[in-house]
C-alpha cells in the first residue's frame, strides 16, 4: 500500500449516469437534474433518467382500474420526456427515459441498475418542515448500490 508521499493522483471519470427523479418532488428532482445534466454534458456520457410509478401509493380501486394505471403511466412518461428534452436542449448528447413500477428503491436496485449499468447515481434530497431530509429511497440506494451515489441538496 502506497504512503501519502508515494501515491499519485489519478483522473477519475464516470461513463454512465443515472438520475432518479420523483414526480412528487419537483424541487429536489430539478436540482439533481441540473447537476446530472451538467456532468453528462461536460463528460459527454449517457444520462438515464428514471422515475418509478409507486403502485403501493394507489388504493385498491386505482390499482385495479386499467384507465387510472394507464393515465398515471402516461403522466410519468410525459414528465420524463420533458426532462429528456430539456437535457438535450442543454447539450446532453444521450438522454434516455426509464420508467419502472413498484417500490422505487427495489425497482431501481433490482431492475434499472443491472440493465442500465451506471457507474454514478444522482439523487435529490427532500425538505421536510424546513429541514433537509434524505428519504428512504435515497437511503436504501446509497446503502445497497454498487455504483457511486451523489445526493444533491
Amino acid at each position: 500500500m502506497a504512503t501519502e508521499e508515494e501515491f499519485e493522483v489519478e483522473s477519475m471519470h464516470f461513463t454512465r449516469l443515472l438520475l432518479a427523479v420523483d414526480d412528487d418532488d419537483d424541487e429536489s428532482s430539478r436540482r439533481a437534474f441540473n447537476y446530472a445534466s451538467t456532468l453528462a454534458k461536460i463528460y459527454n456520457i449517457p444520462l438515464g433518467i428514471v422515475s418509478v410509478l409507486e403502485t403501493g401509493d394507489l388504493n385498491i380501486y386505482q390499482s385495479l382500474s386499467p384507465d387510472i394505471l394507464s393515465a398515471r403511466r402516461s403522466e410519468i412518461a410525459a414528465h420524463l420526456n420533458t426532462y429528456v428534452e430539456k437535457a438535450e436542449r442543454f447539450g446532453v448528447q444521450d438522454a434516455q427515459p426509464i420508467i419502472g413500477e413498484g417500490k422505487p428503491a427495489r425497482v431501481i436496485l433490482d431492475e434499472v441498475l443491472p440493465e442500465f449499468k451506471p457507474d454514478l447515481i444522482i439523487l435529490g434530497s427532500h425538505k421536510q418542515r424546513g429541514h433537509l431530509h434524505i428519504g428512504s429511497v435515497a437511503s436504501e440506494i446509497m446503502r445497497s448500490a454498487e455504483a457511486s451515489v451523489i445526493v444533491v441538496r
